[in-house]
This record gives C-alpha cells, sequence and structure tokens, in this order.
C-alpha cells in the first residue's frame, strides 16, 4: 500500500513539473496536485496558496496553513517534500502570510 501511494505521488509530481503552468487556470492546477502530493506524504498543509518555481522540478511552497514546503524530484526519482521555515517577515510576506502563521 505505502508503495502505491509512493508511485501516486511521484505521479502527480511529475505531472504538476511537466505541465507548465501558462495561464491562471494552470496555476491554480499545479496548486492543486502539489497539495495532493503534500498530503500523501502525510504532512500538514490544507491547501497550496502560493507556488515560486525554483528550478526544473523544484518548487518552494506556501501553505494556507502558514506551512512552507520545498518540493522536488531526487537524483534517485523520487518525490522529496522538505519543511521550510520562512527566514524573515520579507519572506513570509513573499509567500503571501504574515509573520504570526510563520511562528506556530
Amino acid at each position: 500500500m505505502h508503495a502505491q501511494i509512493a508511485a501516486l505521488a511521484q505521479s502527480l509530481f511529475v505531472l504538476a513539473v511537466f505541465a507548465v503552468p501558462s495561464s491562471a487556470q494552470d496555476d491554480e492546477a499545479l496548486k492543486k496536485d502539489l497539495t495532493a502530493v503534500i498530503a500523501l506524504q502525510g504532512l500538514p498543509c490544507g491547501q497550496v496558496v502560493a507556488v515560486q518555481v525554483q528550478a526544473v522540478s523544484d518548487f518552494a511552497v506556501s501553505c494556507k496553513d502558514g506551512n512552507l514546503y520545498r518540493v522536488y524530484l531526487s537524483a534517485a526519482g523520487r518525490v522529496v517534500v522538505e519543511t521550510r521555515r520562512a527566514s524573515n517577515d520579507r519572506e513570509a510576506s513573499a509567500r503571501g502570510l504574515h509573520a504570526g502563521a510563520l511562528s506556530r
């Protein structure tokens, strides 16, 4: 069962990576895909509200509940979701969050 969830998460991530957002509708689809990837990893998010592309297959993700993640495809082809912390209020603001959301 765990292997099936991992395969699904990887498939969703690969789809999200290759789906280059060209409009607001595509951007919303990417947010939904990344929300699903984070949820399948068992991490809290609720809903992705902002995505910043850092590199190919590498995204900085901000969640509605204030959590920040880095979602990327490793060299081994696995989806990795890492918890991130905003370094300051400016970064929090740039991600559409308020400083209080980051102090949880």
